[in-house]
């Protein structure tokens, strides 16, 4: 019987308690690798649990030729790593952890029991099992000359880690109250990393409403609803604030929206307020109406608008609307609202902008940091809200995870 011990298990070392830091955890984990979640919050998961207030939309159920394009710009970089791990086996994740999902109507996906925290339970359980450690209250700091990474405990000592790999999943700046607060910029930078300016995405955009009408509607939401702009329609719901608008509607075309008003200091959108009625359909129901009465009352009976479009229509206009029935009709059918800026990060729903493509190597390992991977928000793309965010974030995550095996079973032990 050989006395010689057994080999001590490659350990890897990762910054992020999120979804992509935790999938990535759990990867590697099954592969026999001792893992070390770091995170500077008290909790795990902190994000994960607010995006499972509106029911947690783990991600969509189009195919994915319709899905993979929702990525923009980095499409051809995120394709092949979401095929790798669709939407299917993001489900079949799920329920092996005890929470079936379902398909709502608009196509997104959801857990049964429209929460996150049943699932973050019993994935915890799991890693638990897998002998996942966690150090919470850890904040990253930086690598030192090895490229360790360096920590500062709750007590303020500061600690370097040392680890045959380090994984950087510490999302982007949206939610900075939850942890992610964008501080890794300046870090990489430090280190060569050519990193892109963060940009709120997925954010609500701000106008200068009177005072009566962001008194009177600040909240309201806008339930039958068109956008227009460019070349772009959509529709769905939006909700008037103090500032502007938000709702998935606005976030939806946030990134047009954003880079027109960083190129040209405003965007103008047009509002459809009837997109089931067309403008010569509304111009003979406006036509049709008795005499003398108040306009509002017209476009009420007429159009059946609630008061907040109606108002709307004066805020695009100005207070004086059109009588003829052919204007009015064309002022519904598309208000124009001028957008002067976004909300600030803290406000937005996830980050545009981070660690650039051209500097990650096709194993998500940072190419002027060798044995440095990344995966998750922190990585420059954005996507509308649907599901879409998640399934990448966990995409990227397992991506990163099989990058460090390939890495660490290439070198000697």
């Amino acid at each position: 019987m050989s006395n010689t011990p057994s080999p001590k298990p490659r350990s890897v070392a990762i910054i992020g308690a999120g979804p992509a830091g935790l999938i990535a955890a759990e990867t590697l984990a099954k592969a026999g690798l001792a893992v070390t979640v770091h995170d500077r919050m008290p909790s795990i998961g902190r994000k994960l649990l607010m995006a499972g207030r509106g029911g947690l939309n783990l991600t969509h159920s189009e195919p994915l030729e319709n899905f993979l394009p929702r990525y923009g710009a980095a499409s051809s970089r995120l394709a092949p790593l979401v095929e790798a791990f669709p939407p299917a086996e993001l489900r079949a994740w799920a329920e092996a952890l005890g929470e079936a999902t379902f398909v709502g109507s608009s196509g997104r996906v959801f857990p049964t029991s429209m929460k996150a925290s049943p699932l973050l339970r019993a994935w915890l359980r799991r890693l638990d099992e897998l002998g996942v450690r966690f150090r919470l209250r850890d904040e990253w700091l930086g690598f030192d000359a090895d490229r360790q990474p360096i920590f500062r405990h709750a007590d303020g000592s500061t600690e370097t880690a040392m680890a045959d790999a380090t994984l950087l999943a510490v999302g982007g700046a949206s939610w900075p109250r939850l942890g992610s607060n964008g501080a890794f910029a300046d870090r990489l930078w430090e280190k060569g990393v050519d990193v892109t300016p963060l940009r709120p995405a997925n954010v609500g955009f701000r106008t200068g409403w009177s005072d009566l009408f962001k008194t009177r509607f600040a909240g309201t939401p806008l339930k039958a609803l068109a956008i227009g702009f460019q070349d772009i329609t959509l529709r769905g719901e939006a909700m008037v604030t103090a500032h502007g608008l938000e709702g998935g509607l606005i976030y939806a075309l946030s990134a047009p929206l954003r880079d027109a008003i960083a190129r040209d200091g405003h965007a103008t959108i047009h509002l459809d307020l009837a997109p089931g009625r067309s403008a010569a359909e509304l111009s003979a129901r406006i036509a049709a109406q008795k005499p003398g009465q108040s306009l509002s009352n017209l476009l009420r009976k007429a159009a059946h608008l609630p008061p907040v479009a109606i108002n709307l229509m004066r805020e695009g206009n100005g207070p004086a609307l059109p009588r003829d029935a052919d204007a009015l009709a064309g002022l519904i059918k598309a208000v124009p609202i001028r957008l002067t800026g976004t909300e600030g990060l803290e406000r937005a729903i996830s980050t545009a902008g981070g660690v650039a493509w051209s500097g990650i190597d096709d194993g998500m390992m940072l190419k002027a940091l060798p044995g440095v991977f990344v995966a998750g928000e922190m990585i420059d793309w954005e996507a509308p809200t649907g599901g879409y965010l998640l399934q990448a974030s966990f995409a990227t995550g397992i991506a990163a995870a099989k990058g460090i095996l390939a890495r660490l079973e290439a070198m000697p032990a």
